[in-house]
């Protein structure tokens, strides 16, 4: 139980600390938001004490209505934190005893602040990547959609800001949430880490008392039993983990946020965002500002350089904004059809030319230095690669024939990448039943 200063662990220590000592070593103002886990943990604790025969049946019962008082006091917002709460852990305690007195001492029996602090982490912790992992679902559910309604739309796919070939824009819209499912089945295998009971390790040494861990795991839910005590309390695994996690779900969603800032500009004008989701400017009345993609490419960097506890609940707080909003963007999309078909040139289409020459049977590498020839000669007379006449494609390659019309079509173009993973429709179309299995096998 605390000591007169109001700490856990004042008995060793003979006067006050240092005000910029105390300030500078609590965490009671992030760690709050233990307040119910904290709780949850005490009480199944309680019953672990019980039945080892630490805690008569009438001591635990005053402490479980005790502790409900306390979650009450939290979720009404009515519990008063004293300046000498260093943390949640001691401001619970000491709400305890002030309302049942001496038995709330019997409490700590056999627990450590170590082992207390890291069981409500992980408990925080689990239950916070079931949140995201929902908030993560119903975005990725939402670019399906997507992807499926607006299938036959054809736009310009990049590399190096450059057009490079015709692609479909559910390609293009596939291509981030297939990097989202990754994110997604990546935060259920951290939450499987996440839930391993630590409770009844002690400070490093484990409990001497004889409470029945297997009983605190059940009491809990927890998945699994910490295997040593000193690991148990010492090891933040599963907080890098999180941690990274968040930082290359976020770099996933800072990748599509860059694109869709880039497609949204009057150079592109392929899609406009929703009022919902722009702000306009202080100085330039016709401006309307992305911030919420932008925002969502600033927040990766914090996310990136964040670590430990504290961390988690920030990167958390981030996480479930950017999520939903990511979210709310996508759904409401404008996108400009006609402005993408225009952006598609014959240019893009060098490498069907390489292609066309292949299935003629020339080797590829070949193949390629003939196209070449032809988008040099091209530009050496002013036209465009499709306005070369037969006769001119003739003086690079004797295999150009009449049927080379083809290759100008860009729906021909896509619909020739029908290995699974393509740009084909129906390549497309089976990323989305892929996708969309996926997702239920999540949700079951």
């Amino acid at each position: 139980m605390a000591s007169e200063s109001g700490k856990l662990w004042g008995g060793r220590f003979v006067g006050a600390v240092d005000p910029v000592m105390e300030k500078f070593n609590s965490s009671i103002a992030y760690d709050r938001a233990l307040w119910e886990v904290d709780v949850q943990g005490s009480k199944a604790y309680s019953r672990g004490l019980q039945k080892a025969g630490l805690l008569t049946k009438e001591e635990m019962d005053q402490i479980l209505h005790a502790l409900d008082k306390v979650a009450e006091e939290w979720a009404q917002g009515t519990f008063k934190v004293n300046p000498s709460d260093e943390d949640i852990h001691t401001a619970n305690e000491r709400r305890l005893k002030e309302l049942i007195g001496e038995t709330a001492g019997k409490l700590h029996t056999g627990r450590s602040r170590n082992d207390q602090v890291v069981t409500d982490l992980r408990l925080w912790m689990r239950q916070d990547c079931s949140r995201l992992s929902a908030l993560l679902w119903e975005l990725i559910r939402t670019m399906v959609d997507r992807a499926e309604a607006e299938h036959d739309v054809l736009f310009p796919g990049y590399t190096h800001l450059q057009r490079a070939q015709p692609i479909r824009w559910s390609h293009w819209i596939l291509s981030h949430a297939v990097a989202l499912t990754r994110d997604s089945e990546r935060l259920l295998e951290v939450q499987k880490r996440i839930n391993v009971l630590p409770l009844g390790s002690g400070a490093i040494a484990g409990n001497p008392l004889g409470v029945d861990r297997e009983l605190l795991q059940a009491e809990l839910n927890f998945g699994a039993i910490t295997l040593n005590s000193m690991d148990a309390t010492s090891e933040r695994d599963f907080v890098a983990e999180f941690l990274f996690w968040a930082s290359l779900c976020m770099t996933h969603l800072s990748r599509m946020a860059e694109d869709l800032i880039l497609y949204g500009t009057k150079e592109f004008s392929f899609v406009q965002l929703s009022d919902a989701y722009s702000t306009g400017s202080s100085l330039m009345p016709q401006k309307k500002n992305p911030d919420s993609l932008e925002l969502i490419r600033s927040k990766a960097g914090r996310v990136f350089g964040r670590e430990d506890k504290e961390a988690v609940f920030e990167v958390s707080d981030t996480m479930s904004a950017v999520l939903q909003v990511a979210t709310g963007v996508i759904s409401t999309l404008q996108i400009h059809r006609e402005n993408m078909a225009r952006a598609l040139s014959p240019d893009m289409l060098a490498t069907d030319l390489a292609y066309y020459l292949v299935r003629k049977g020339m080797p590829f590498r070949q193949a390629h230095e003939a196209s070449g020839r032809a988008v040099f000669l091209a530009e050496t007379k002013g036209v465009a690669l499709n306005q070369l006449s037969l006769k001119e494609l003739q003086t690079i390659s004797p295999l150009f024939s009449g049927d080379v019309s083809r290759v100008w079509d860009y729906g021909h173009s896509v619909e020739q990448y029908t290995t699974l993973g393509g740009t084909a429709r129906s390549s497309v179309d089976w990323q989305i039943g892929q996708v969309r299995a996926l997702l239920r096998a999540q949700r079951a």
